[in-house]
């Protein structure tokens, strides 16, 4: 694979997002390596459960590769939200066996939407968390909108998308966003004893819990629709234009409302 390194340990697949060079920022071949690795991970007997985690220690995942956005109108940013969420994050929420996110660094955007998307999340010290899409004009197009109120309460969550802030691991611990914090060392070892543990009980029971507490949690089919639409519209907007091309060039976007 380009984008990610694969290890096996007890039973528990290890994926590391190998992109260090851009801070592990999700790009197209890496939704579609992720996608077959959750296939494999759901299909393959010999793997109960399994970890993703950021190559480095500066990044899980610092967010999109916002070069790819430049070309897209409406119906590309639609599209490649939807198709986003179908191959990869939804599709991590469904899965029968457990995957966690062990977060090293940077959780920003896409990468936070990918965190989020895990069963759960165990943090090093240095992690951050952030959805700063506003800075580019945009919002979360991976279920963000949906995910963080949920994970920390609709009044923090929408602090957070609407000031496009970044939060540490302590305040992410604080707010319910993560499990444990642990010192870089430690969070592979943590996340690794945690699922040897869950590997111990009963598989199909382990399936049951994950699919209850999904149901328990009543995401809104609706609400994901209309994110991936919001998403895909401000695509065709000056401000977004105005953002990526900011960001790109490493200058403040000057939003006109339009």
């Amino acid at each position: 694979m380009q984008t990610l390194s694969l290890a096996f340990h007890n039973r528990i697949l290890i994926i590391t997002i190998n992109r260090p060079d851009k801070l592990n920022a999700l790009n197209k071949t890496l939704i579609e390596e992720l996608s077959t690795t959750i296939d494999d991970i759901c299909n393959n007997p010999d793997i109960q459960s399994a970890i993703i985690t950021g190559s480095g220690n500066k990044a899980f995942v610092a967010g999109a590769d916002i070069s790819e956005f430049n070309t897209l109108d409406a119906a590309g940013g639609r599209a490649l939200a939807e198709k986003g969420q179908q191959l990869v994050f939804n599709k991590i929420e469904a899965s029968s066996k457990p995957i966690i996110a062990a977060v090293n660094g940077f959780a920003l955007g896409g990468g936070c939407e990918l965190a989020m998307a895990c069963h759960f999340r165990l943090a090093s010290n240095n992690a951050k968390f952030g959805q700063p899409e506003v800075n580019l004009g945009l919002i979360p197009g991976y279920g963000g909108t949906q995910r963080l109120p949920h994970l920390i309460g609709k009044g923090r969550a929408i602090e957070m998308l609407l000031t496009g802030n970044i939060i540490d691991a302590t305040t992410a611990l604080q707010y319910g966003l993560v499990n444990y914090v642990v010192t870089q060392e430690e969070l592979l070892p943590k996340a690794l004893s945690i699922l040897e543990l869950i590997n111990t009980k009963a598989p199909l029971a382990v399936a049951g819990c994950i699919r209850a507490a999904n149901a328990a949690s009543n995401h809104n089919a609706e609400g994901y629709a209309t994110e991936i639409a919001v998403f895909g519209e401000l695509f065709d907007t000056e401000d977004a234009k105005e953002g990526t091309a900011a960001f790109l060039e490493k200058r403040t976007a000057l939003f006109k409302g339009r």
